[in-house]
């Protein structure tokens, strides 16, 4: 019997998890979301059988299995708890959540209702990311001892005054906004947990609509902008492994780079998408190397993937669905998603106080 799922968040990452779902098998029967003329606008342009004005009501009336939540960040937690507690399984878009402490409490939740929470950390899925996931597993790398992990963009601020610039809904900037890269260091890294974290933000530019992306919400008149630009960063984990970070919507830069580069004890690697236009997924060169040492000389490859406009987000919910149905392993945890919130906490706790945080 499929799985029925309902999305909370009329929103445009609705599209991707709609086709993931359904490419698993799965039926999306309701769509919720506290504007309702929104959810009966997202349900017949997606072909969804019932709306709903809140999520009490689709929970109660929607007949769903499982939970999709794609709303502003301040609401990940409690939305995913409130789903938990009702006994639906959670796929909830990045971050996490606002907090590590938050995170914690939607791990307990799950807990006990016995249900599975999954994050949607999308770039786990892409093509060149599976691939080189398989190396890593495959031993080919050794351990991985360090790793830098990096999405700039030069003019990329997501809209001005509106929930993504608005640090009560969205805790923070490009570091929170955009940690797909770090998530995706930790992976290759094993998911280590963290003992020393530095960190430094930088609010240049926040306010000049000159640096505005092509990519966000319209600018809301009279809203907060009060999220930093930039945010750089450096992690100790207690295995020894460390980890750069660099993370902005408006910096100075050559152009946007979204890359995880690592050094590893047999092989380095690289994985790369590069924007022809700022922002536009449309626009992307993706890549993925190795880099090694064979009959003493220096060997770089190039593996060779399919091209993945959407950056994994389809094939991300895809995985969740399968997860639940017990016929592929699921990409990500929720343990997981705890450990890169503590990070991103300890960044922004070093950037306040000037000093190294302890975890």
């Amino acid at each position: 019997m499929a799985t029925k799922v309902g999305v909370v968040g009329a929103g445009g990452m609705l599209q991707y998890h709609a086709a993931g779902f359904r490419a698993a098998g799965a039926e999306i029967v309701a769509v919720a979301d506290v504007n309702e003329a929104a959810a009966k606008a997202a349900a017949a342009k997606w072909d969804i059988p019932q709306a709903f004005g809140s999520v009490e009501a689709m929970l109660r009336d929607g007949g769903v299995d499982a939970v999709s939540v794609i709303v502003p960040n301040k609401f990940h937690g409690p939305v995913a708890i409130q789903c938990l507690n009702a006994g639906k399984d959670v796929f909830c878009e990045k971050p996490p959540a606002l907090s590590a402490p938050e995170v914690a409490e939607m791990i307990a939740a799950a807990d006990k209702a016995g249900k599975r929470l999954m994050f949607n950390f999308n770039n786990r899925a892409r093509p060149e990311s599976l691939a080189m996931a398989d190396y890593i597993r495959n031993g080919d790398v050794g351990t991985v001892n360090s790793a830098q992990a990096q999405w700039i963009r030069r003019t990329g601020i997501p809209g001005f005054g509106g929930w993504f610039t608005t640090k009560e809904l969205a805790g923070g900037g490009p570091l929170i906004d955009l940690l797909h890269m770090i998530d995706l260091a930790m992976y290759f890294m094993g998911y280590p947990e963290a003992e020393y974290v530095m960190g430094q933000t930088f609010d240049d530019h926040i306010t000049d609509k000159t640096f505005k992306g092509p990519w966000g919400i319209p600018d809301r008149v009279g809203g907060v902008t009060d999220v930093e630009a930039a945010a750089h960063g450096f992690v100790k984990f207690k295995t020894g492994q460390v980890l750069s970070l660099r993370c902005s919507w408006a910096e100075m830069n050559h152009r946007e780079v979204c890359s995880v580069v690592f050094q590893g004890t047999k092989a380095g690697g690289k994985v790369e998408r590069l924007f022809r236009v700022d922002g536009l997924d449309e626009t992307f060169i993706d890549s993925c190397e190795l880099y090694t040492h064979e009959n003493g000389r220096a060997v770089n490859r190039k593996v060779v993937t399919e091209e993945c406009e959407d950056m994994g987000r389809v094939r991300s919910a895809e995985n969740f669905i399968l997860a639940l149905e017990g016929r592929e392993e699921p990409f990500n945890t929720a343990e997981q998603g705890l450990r890169l919130m503590q990070v991103i906490d300890a960044v922004y706790e070093s950037a306040r106080t000037g000093a190294p945080v302890a975890l």
